[in-house]
């Protein structure tokens, strides 16, 4: 690198970009011969490692600049050894003139050699001391974690006696509450107190075998005996206001009892013999008290009891035939209630409302069916009987004790039902009754109380067999009804069909929301036992139009009921639909026979056939004419007949002026094939004269249609 920078110090305008000529450089090699150098000599060194060599160096640019100029490798030695002793020369020329300074300097760095010596001694002190001090204060960390150890130790020992103390010891103040004190809430904490330390000598065995538990236990068991003697009178009394005549139970329970209800827990853990007199005392209490309640209320609503129906109000039964021995009743057929469902649904619109008040009801001379007296019944009992299992759950903590006491009331309501529902034969009073228990079925499980779920269970039980039989006494008054006793010569809507009717639909209605399969096959039996007494009834009638007449006015009343009762008519509505259809298309063939039996008759038999077609007895205008010229003459009339026939026969006018539209229009029907007929017969051009026009008989029918 010197003679690199030597050469640039020499040719400072030289360029270092000329061309490198390799083989000009090696031809010099050769050729020369320099005698002054021994010790250089190319023999010995291969061709090959010089041109790598060279190859090497091609590309440096100091190296290719001097090469370039041919400039001999001893010169440019000489001039490069030159120019380094040149540079050692100055540099020795500015040492010296920096003489003094580096005399100055080395002073001074001597200077600082003294001071750090006597700082490293200094320091060295320090550490040896530091390490003392590091030994004094392991030795102090020791002694203050084995000092914090043995505070910690002895708090908690200080703890656990204070607690052992506070749990063992019986205060002066707990002595004079529990054995002085009356019955309130600072009594029942310190009783609360009191359990706790009984709990505390019975539960710890290292209580029971220190010996601060001998001077202690025996006030302990003093204070026991004493406070279980206090707060079982102080429970006796307060059961006792609950046989008083006009308690409020429920208001006693809430505002007295469950405040003192830690007295049963006491009494539960610490004495158990007269924790189970306690609890008898209850339960015998409240079910002599709530069974004379029950008792007393059902007393009162019999006496409010409207009868509906007796084994002989049933749908086939013959309204004039009494016993001998029997009292005058006023008609069935006046007497709806018993079949027709009527306000008597209000029932269950007001299945939550309160119970009855008897003595109100008695002082306004009401009376009301059985149904609404079973609702008022069970409510009182469902509303009392949630309050028992919710109170008995909270203060004893056990649900079983409701059963206990409600064995009375149950007894006392089971005596009555099963006196009434032997005796009971209105069927929709019965399946009221089976509504109204499912209806308090789902209250009680909105309210989440399961007491009374096996009691209503068992009462509706009891309603469906009751239910079936008397559904049954009505098919069997149908299937067995005698038809010359129940037969009027009337064919307006009998009176028995009105029964069905009112009695269907109620059924219908009171099972639109359960949709009761077991209800519907039943009532179709009862359609099937109604259709044959109907037609037996009809055929009592002597003339065939009159019967038909008969059909189709009970048909009509029948639907006209159901429809009443609402949409929900299904099957049995269709089937008296379909009935009153096809009695009115024999109905109206029947009118115009009565009125127009010529007409009729020729349509029939001779209106489709050929006029002039070859035939033994081809239509002619002489048999023709007659038929014309006597509805020509008569027509009007007979229309007029016709109409009143019909105003007469049907107790429906509606209905009615149906069946005479449908009558005029198959009049119409038959006039305008006999017009086509005779347009048909040779000469019949000669009848148009007396022909009505259809435009005629279309007026006079729109006629009938206003009216309408």
């Amino acid at each position: 690198m010197a003679e690199v920078a030597a050469n640039n110090a020499n040719h400072p305008n030289e360029t270092s970009k000329n061309v490198f000529d390799f083989g000009a450089f090696v031809g010099d090699l050769i050729v020369e011969e320099d005698d002054s150098s021994d010790d250089i000599s190319l023999e010995g060194l291969q061709l090959e490692g010089l041109q790598r060599e060279l190859e090497e160096c091609k590309d440096d640019d100091v190296v290719a600049n001097i090469l370039s100029k041919g400039v001999k490798l001893r010169e440019y030695t000489k001039g490069v050894e030159n120019n380094l002793r040149k540079v050692e020369l100055d540099s020795i020329q500015d040492y010296i003139k920096e003489s003094d300074n580096l005399v100055s300097l080395h002073d001074q760095i001597h200077d600082c050699d003294s001071i750090l010596s006597q700082m490293e001694t200094l320091l060295s002190g320090f550490q040896v001391e530091i390490g003392s001090i590091s030994s004094d204060i392991k030795i102090l960390q020791e002694k203050s974690m084995d000092m914090g150890l043995k505070l910690n130790n002895r708090k908690m020992a200080e703890s656990k006696l204070a607690k052992f103390v506070e749990d063992i010891i019986v205060p002066p103040k707990m002595v004079d509450i529990i054995v002085d004190g009356e019955v309130n809430d600072e009594y029942m904490r310190t009783l609360d107190i009191l359990s706790k330390k009984l709990k505390f000598v019975e539960v710890d065995p290292m209580v029971k075998a220190s010996k601060a538990l001998k001077d202690v236990q025996p006030e302990l068991e003093k204070l026991r005996q004493k406070a279980v003697s206090k707060v079982f009178d102080f429970i006796v009394q307060k059961l006792q206001a609950l046989r008083k005549p006009k308690t409020n139970i429920q208001i006693l329970q809430q505002n007295v009892l469950l405040k003192y209800k830690y007295v049963i827990s006491f009494l539960k853990e610490h004495s158990k013999e007269v924790h189970l007199e306690v609890r008898a005392a209850y339960i015998d209490t409240m079910n002599k008290v709530l069974s004379a309640h029950f008792r007393a209320y059902i007393q009162a609503l019999e006496k409010l009891q409207l009868d509906i129906a007796t084994s002989n109000d049933l749908i086939g039964v013959e309204t004039r035939s009494t016993g001998l021995f029997s009292r005058g009743r006023e008609p069935l057929k006046n007497r709806s209630a018993v079949f027709a469902l009527g306000e008597r649904l209000n029932v269950l619109k007001e299945i939550d409302q309160p119970a009855l008040i008897p003595h109100i009801a008695e002082a306004s001379s009401l009376k009301y069916p059985y149904e609404v007296l079973f609702r008022s019944l069970h409510k009182l009992l469902m509303d009392t009987a949630t309050s028992e299992y919710l109170f008995c759950d909270e203060f004893f903590g056990e649900e079983s004790i409701f059963y206990e006491i409600f064995t009375g009331p149950f007894a006392v309501i089971d005596e009555h039902f099963n006196s009434i529902l032997p005796n009971c034969y209105d069927a929709i009073g019965l399946m009221l009754m089976i509504r109204i228990v499912h209806q308090h079925q789902l209250i009680m499980s909105r309210r989440r109380v399961p007491c009374l779920d096996s009691y209503l269970d068992k009462v509706n039980i009891a309603l469906w067999p009751r239910f079936k039989m008397v559904f049954d006494m009505h098919v069997s008054s149908l299937r067995n009804a005698n038809v010359k006793l129940l037969w009027e010569d009337d064919i307006h809507p009998h009176y028995v069909m009105r029964r069905y009717a009112e009695f269907t639909a109620s059924l219908i209605h009171l099972n639109v929301v359960y949709g009761d399969g077991q209800l519907d096959l039943n009532m179709e039996r009862l359609r099937m036992a109604v259709d044959d007494l109907l037609m037996k009834l009809a055929k009592m009638f002597s003339k065939p139009k009159l019967q038909i007449v008969f059909l189709i006015n009970n048909c009509d009343m029948t639907i006209s009921v159901l429809k009443e009762a609402g949409s929900e008519g299904g099957k049995l509505q269709l089937h008296f639909e379909e009935m009153l259809k096809s009695n009115t298309g024999l109905f109206v063939e029947e009118l115009l026979m009565e009125h127009f039996s010529d007409l009729i008759k020729f349509v029939k038999t001779r209106a489709s056939e050929d006029p002039n077609a070859s035939t033994e007895r081809p239509i002619s205008v002489q048999e023709v004419e007659p038929i014309v010229k006597d509805f020509g003459s008569r027509w009007k009339g007979a229309i007029e007949l016709m109409h009143k026939d019909v105003i007469t026969s049907f107790s429906n006018f509606l209905c009615g002026m149906e069946i005479l539209r449908a009558a005029l229009t198959q009049l119409l029907l038959y006039y305008t094939r006999l017009s086509d007929c005779i347009k048909r017969i040779n000469g019949g051009a000669a009848l148009n004269k007396d022909l009505v026009s259809i435009s005629s008989i279309m007026y006079e029918i729109r006629k009938y249609s206003r009216t309408f």
